[in-house]
């Protein structure tokens, strides 16, 4: 459902399809490590199996970023363009430290977070009201359709959900990261958009919090160069989940990357 207000403003122009990987939402678990060879092999066979065929536009969010351009690399014949929200760069991790210091843009926090939530998942203590694990299972939100609530109760309260996230967050700037690392380094011509919220870096301390903004929007401004076509788009008034906060910015990138598309790979 995180896609759904991004695909109404696309609807009226392009076909989109948006899926939930395994081991989240409807989508059975996969085996480990879910790593992005894993997960963008999983989404070449979905769209086979669904008889979907390409050109895509292929659009990826956070991580998600660098599982979209491992999943053009294994379709370089049917990638016509992409759009990065948001997205992590690989090694992510060490250029941070490099820059701030020690522990800088470490993943751990979110790590232990997931271990807590894995452990009260499978103690069957979710929800829970305690405050460390009330982020595992939040209540519903204002005007959430009940069917969907229980959806999102249930993936919750799965210990396959939390075993997948802290899967893909031990891969990430290991296996995933060395996977883009020995893909292409240059895109071409290739139309890329890549997305900044101005609002990822918001709960840092002040201090500090400004040079990481730049930082962080200067490493999308490096990958949007990976292209000839490529262009780097801060977005004001988004937090990091820029599907919910500004989906109409996202809908707008897409429409532009596919107007650059040359006739003949116009998206389907």
């Amino acid at each position: 459902m995180a896609w759904t207000r991004v695909q109404g403003l696309i609807a009226a122009r392009l076909r989109s399809c948006a899926y939930d990987r395994a081991g989240y939402g409807y989508s059975d678990p996969g085996p480990a490590p879910r790593d992005g060879a894993a997960i963008a092999q999983d989404l070449d066979q979905a769209l086979r199996a669904a008889h979907i065929d390409g050109p895509f536009i292929v659009v990826g969010h956070s991580a998600g970023g660098l599982y979209a351009r491992i999943f053009a690399d294994r379709r370089p014949g049917d990638v016509v363009g992409m759009v990065l929200v948001d997205p992590s760069v690989e090694y992510q991790d060490r250029r941070f430290a490099a820059a701030f210091g020690p522990g800088a843009g470490s993943l751990a926090a979110l790590r232990a977070r997931g271990e807590r939530c894995l452990a009260a998942a499978q103690a069957g203590s979710l929800p829970s009201s305690e405050p460390a694990l009330a982020p595992c299972a939040p209540p519903p939100k204002p005007g959430e359709p009940a069917a969907i609530a229980t959806r999102r109760l249930a993936e919750a309260t799965r210990p396959s959900t939390w075993k997948t996230q802290l899967s893909e967050l031990d891969s990430l700037m290991s296996l995933t990261s060395d996977e883009v690392a020995a893909g292409r380094q240059r895109y071409g011509d290739l139309p890329l958009i890549v997305l900044t919220a101005d609002g990822t870096s918001a709960g840092a301390p002040p201090g500090p919090r400004p040079a990481g903004s730049a930082f962080w929007t200067g490493l999308h401004i490096e990958l949007a160069a990976r292209s000839d076509r490529g262009a780097q788009r801060t977005v004001s008034g988004s937090s990091h989940i820029m599907m919910r906060d500004r989906p109409d910015a996202i809908a707008t990138a897409i429409k532009d990357v596919a107007a650059q598309i040359r006739p003949g790979e116009a998206p389907r």
